[in-house]
């Protein structure tokens, strides 16, 4: 939709499906923020500078279909879209209810730390904004 169409447009877009037997059971998509980008200006408090200072990031969407969850698919395509990736960290928003809470610690488990809120539209519910290093030099400076 829309909001897929407005995300491609944007610096650093990539995306990853996931296919099994020829039919598409996941995907993800990310795309690069800069210290200024809206991701930031919404998040409070404001972020450290040490998330800011250079490129990120930033994990829009990632799906996978109901027969597909619990089988490691998500952390495979999560792994395959940060592959190789220029920016030093990696940060995404959720809803800290969704699924119960198991979506937000399916995050921790994959190395994201909360550092701060976001709404990104009045609509919206309040999200956690997570982030993580992309890389060892990303990692030495958390």
């Amino acid at each position: 939709g829309e909001r897929v169409d407005r995300h491609a447009a944007e610096p650093g877009f990539a995306v990853v499906l996931a296919y099994a037997d020829g039919a598409p059971v996941g995907y993800a998509y990310a795309n690069t923020i800069t210290d200024g980008d809206r991701f930031w200006q919404r998040t409070t408090p404001a972020p450290e500078r040490l998330y800011t200072a250079r490129p990120a990031l930033a994990l829009k969407e990632i799906g996978v279909s109901a027969k597909w969850r619990g089988t490691g698919t998500a952390r495979k395509i999560h792994d395959e879209l940060l592959h190789g990736r220029p920016e030093t960290y990696a940060t995404l928003m959720v809803n800290k209810a969704a699924g119960e809470g198991k979506v937000h610690a399916v995050y921790r488990g994959w190395g994201y730390e909360d550092i701060g809120t976001s709404q990104p539209s009045p609509a919206s519910p309040l999200l956690t904004v997570m982030v993580r290093p992309l890389n060892e030099v990303a990692a030495h400076l958390s």
